[in-house]
């Protein structure tokens, strides 16, 4: 077959290719490569166009068979704009083997070419390859040691460092050439690595030209990804209220783009985001979107996020019962898919909650007590319907029960002066006056004598110092009246048999009632509180100085971009509910519908360590 043969085959795979069909592309050039041509600029382009579909397939060893071919056609004839790209596909494809080292040399080598060939648009190139092969190293080595942003050992820096030169290299040049598109490009990697640096205001800097430029394009998918880089810097500026309008910005934008995904990860974002603004009923809905989106994609691993974040929501706005619910729910998914923490969390957490439970069963128990019991005549009445026929029996009714409180206030009366006349039996001695007192004048009298003097003297008492005489018994009662817990009637209400009048027994009556209802009271609860306002002030009180342990410090920042009043640092206390540390550790990480982004993970390994400050103590038991 002749060549015009083989260039039909090869341009009909870069057109498959360009329309995204790549395995049809490549079924298509490699079709073209047995054909087999003469034109060795023809077959160096097929085995980069071979490459370059497999790259997109993630087939990276075949891509790197193909690349490698093209460099040593391009090599053979001496092709150096050939052979600068090839390099730099090489660097490319190396960069995402996570074979750094490699990827660097061919990325240098593209550069140097270009430059020897003044092609500037080749050195656009080779310099964000360059950018882009530096940031992800540095990313992934700072993953792997569990780094905080800003808090990097100096290989690491070095790496941000040189990534951050590479890109505004590349960005002055892109300038000086006006390609706007390529400026937005790199306006996004250099908040990227200013955001991984711990830089966070430039970070903001940079990607607000990124959204600048994507609205100019009209390119929806740059435009949410902008929107979601500028979140996460808000986050940790700790202003969330942008994050939550960033964060709405990226859904809105997720939907106009019918990508359910990244509309799950906008989701998540804003249920984190509004926990930590306290805002849990809000935090609840977006938790509850995710949650479904994230089953209807089977992805069981963001399912489980869901339900722990949910767990969580619902405990903080002490809805315990459904946060166990959830919490089982996340349990169940960890032993699933073998999350051994993830299980030990739930485990833990589920105890906890069982233990609020108990505790707000006992707190609601004494509640009951402290409300006053019903009347008896209310319990012995009858219920009565409403309706016609029940109309004519309400008179009946309403003198039955007119009937059982006459009868309970009479009885009331007789068992409050059996209890008087039974505490004050063992007192009688004491509360009896000598009648010598009265009688005995220094003088020998005879028995007759006296019998009248008595006489004379009991007459006297009854007419003219009775009050004298009761003036002296409450005079001798005075250091009792504590004991008795009622209040002694004035002589002058006393009738002629020294027992009070009918409406102040009435009254005793219902001071004896209301002491016996605090002290039955006090025997329950073992304290009286003067009410039930008081009772939950004193709840409160033991609460409160468990405030701080219960609140989360955000991750630092860099000592460098601590400038600004608004910045989270150790300092700063978020309140946030039990803890959410990370389930990851050791099982399948891959959640689509959780963003894949740091952020997020970096907020979950910073909690891990604060889970016993996080958790609640449960109030003493008495």
């Amino acid at each position: 077959m002749d060549s015009v043969s083989c260039l039909e085959l090869a341009l009909e795979g870069e057109r498959l290719c360009k329309v995204g069909d790549f395995g049809a592309g490549v079924a298509f050039f490699e079709a073209a490569v047995k054909c087999g041509t003469t034109d060795m600029k023809t077959l160096a382009a097929i085995y980069s166009q071979l490459g370059n579909a497999y790259f997109y397939l993630g087939n990276y060893p075949k891509a790197m068979e193909y690349h490698k071919l093209d460099l040593t056609v391009a090599k053979s004839i001496s092709d150096r704009i050939g052979e600068a790209k090839a390099s730099g596909n090489l660097g490319n494809t190396l960069k995402m083997m996570s074979q750094y080292d490699g990827a660097i040399s061919y990325c240098k080598q593209h550069l140097e070419i270009s430059r020897e060939l003044n092609d500037k648009v080749g050195q656009g190139r080779a310099l964000y390859n360059l950018g882009n092969v530096y940031h992800t190293k540095a990313k992934n080595l700072a993953q792997l040691g569990s780094y905080d942003p800003g808090n990097f050992p100096d290989d690491i820096k070095s790496c941000l460092e040189l990534a951050i030169n590479y890109y505004k290299e590349n960005l002055e040049l892109m300038i000086s050439l006006g390609d706007r598109s390529a400026q937005g490009r790199t306006y996004g990697n250099l908040g990227n690595t200013h955001y991984l640096f711990g830089d966070f205001s430039q970070a903001v800097q940079f990607h607000e030209k990124r959204l600048q430029i994507a609205r100019e394009f009209k390119d929806k998918a740059a435009e949410r990804r902008a929107q979601c880089n500028l979140g996460n810097a808000y986050i940790f500026l700790g202003e969330f209220e942008k994050a939550v309008n960033n964060y709405k910005q990226t859904l809105i934008l997720a939907e106009e783009l019918k990508d359910q995904v990244i509309e799950a990860q906008a989701c998540y974002s804003l249920g984190n985001t509004y926990t930590l603004l306290r805002e849990f009923n809000l935090a609840i809905e977006y938790y509850l979107r995710h949650l479904e989106i994230a089953q209807k994609l089977k992805d069981r691993i963001g399912e489980g996020r869901a339900y722990w974040s949910l767990g969580n929501a619902m405990q903080a706005i002490g809805e315990h019962q459904k946060a166990i619910e959830y919490v089982q729910k996340h349990l169940d998914i960890s032993k699933e898919i073998g999350d051994l923490t993830g299980q030990e969390n739930a485990q833990v957490s589920i105890s906890e909650l069982r233990q609020i439970l108990s505790q707000e069963s006992t707190v609601n128990d004494r509640i009951k007590n402290i409300m006053r019991p019903k009347r008896v005549s209310m319990n012995k009445m009858e219920l009565v319907n409403m309706n016609a026929d029940s109309k004519k029996n309400e008179n009946k009714v309403k003198e039955k029960m007119r009937a059982q409180s006459v009868e309970l206030i009479s009885k009331s009366n007789e068992d409050f002066l059996e209890l008087v006349s039974k505490f004050q039996s063992k007192r009688m001695d004491d509360q009896r006056c000598s009648i010598d007192i009265l009688s005995n004048r220094g003088n020998k009298i005879s028995d007759q004598q006296k019998n009248t003097n008595k006489s004379k003297e009991k007459k006297t008492a009854k007419s003219g110092n009775e009050d004298d005489f009761f003036d002296l018994i409450a005079g001798m009662q005075e250091r009792r009246m504590d004991d008795q817990r009622a209040t002694l009637p004035q002589p002058s209400q006393m009738n002629h048999n020294g027992l009070p009048f009918k409406e102040n027994k009435e009254n005793l009556t219902r001071n004896i009632a209301k002491n016996r209802a605090q002290r039955q009271y006090s025997l329950n609860t073992f304290h009286s509180p003067p009410s039930d306002d008081d009772f939950f002030d004193m709840l409160m009180k033991s609460q409160a100085n468990r405030l701080e342990d219960q609140r989360t410090e955000m991750p630092s920042t860099s000592t460098s971009s601590l400038t600004s009043n608004n910045r989270l640092n150790h300092n700063t206390a978020i309140n946030r509910p039990t803890s959410a540390s990370s389930t990851q550790s050791n099982s399948p990480t891959f959640a689509p519908t959780v963003p894949d982004e740091d952020f997020f993970s970096l907020l979950m390994r910073c909690q891990s360590n604060r889970i016993e400050d996080q958790r609640t103590s449960l109030p003493p038991t008495e």
